[in-house]
């Protein structure tokens, strides 16, 4: 186990490095100079040719990269070109709203679709089943923007129930934070629960008809702990990969969800830089979300050993 631990801690390292090189080369073959964008169109040669100079971008791609490179090393992302404040300082003050966000839809999809998932499974064949199927397919198939936009039409404009726009944090007032988070958080969740539902149910499915179930059954162990004790811990493990990438899509996908909702959050930082070609700060922004994903699938892939025996790290 610890060596496996090791061996994970180390592939850090060159997957970070990898991600690092291809956010700074999407990032610069981006159409758009930011130097015009700071300048405005009326800017002369000259002054081009200096603010150039000042962001380094007159230097050669791979002495551009070098340097980013030992800045990142150093914990420097840079400055923002547009504002000239500390990338990691905007990331840093943006990110609780964001991880908000994500906890509150990765909740909600685990409160709703794990039991859906095993409702569907013990109810196998039936009209329970399908209309579970039925919704979760219909889930898979919804864009998230779109339906932010629905309910936004629907509860903001229409029943006038919940606020339209905009974030208050649930540490500044839980009532009212409850109340903004409720809408981007079903946004986000509704693919996610879907997903989860699904493949629940079939790992489910897959368990029940194991003979340690029928043995726990015929002993007379209740049904509930047979479910959740039994089954449950050993469908959970295709479940649980199921869950790390979702949390990839929840980085992302709040991008356009605080967009929609005009959420001042990581997701709405990096629209903003790319609009206007904020190199420092989208570079910032993705390498935070990379280094986020790396993290938690890796400590994802240590929870497999509990729940899956046949997981071992001994090795």
């Amino acid at each position: 186990m610890y060596k496996y631990f090791v061996r994970r801690i180390i592939w850090i390292i060159p997957t970070l490095w990898l991600a690092s090189t291809l956010v700074f080369a999407m990032v610069h073959i981006m159409p758009g100079d930011p130097v015009m964008v700071i300048l405005g169109s009326s800017a002369g040669a000259d002054q081009v040719d200096l603010m150039r100079h000042k962001l380094g971008l007159d230097q050669p791609i791979f002495v551009q990269y070098s340097n980013w490179l030992c800045r990142i090393v150093q914990g420097d992302l840079g400055n923002s070109i547009i504002t000239d404040q500390s990338v990691i300082g905007m990331i840093l003050d943006r990110l609780p709203t964001t991880m908000t966000i994500a906890a509150a839809a990765l909740l909600l999809s685990l409160c709703l679709s794990i039991p859906a998932g095993i409702i569907a499974s013990l109810r196998h064949n039936t009209y329970i089943d399908y209309i579970f199927m039925g919704i979760a397919a219909l889930g898979v198939s919804l864009p998230s923007f779109w339906l932010a936009l629905l309910l936004i039409l629907l509860f903001s404009v229409k029943l006038k129930m919940l606020p339209m726009v905009g974030f208050i944090s649930i540490f500044e007032s839980f009532g009212q934070g409850v109340e903004y988070l409720i809408l981007p958080a079903i946004s986000l969740a509704l693919v996610m629960i879907a997903m989860t539902a699904r493949m629940t149910r079939s790992s489910m499915l897959e368990v029940l008809r194991e003979d340690f179930i029928t043995t726990a059954v015929a002993k007379g162990t209740p049904q509930r702990l047979v479910v959740l004790k039994h089954a449950l811990k050993n469908a959970f493990a295709p479940i649980l990969t199921v869950i790390g990438f979702q949390i990839g899509f929840l980085l992302g996908g709040t991008v356009v969800i605080e967009d929609v909702y005009s959420i001042p959050g990581v997701g709405k930082l990096i629209f903003q830089a790319i609009a206007s070609r904020d190199y420092p700060v989208v570079q910032g922004c993705l390498l935070m979300v990379t280094f986020i994903n790396v993290i938690i699938n890796t400590m994802i892939d240590f929870a497999y050993a509990y729940f899956d025996p046949k997981v071992s790290y001994g090795r």
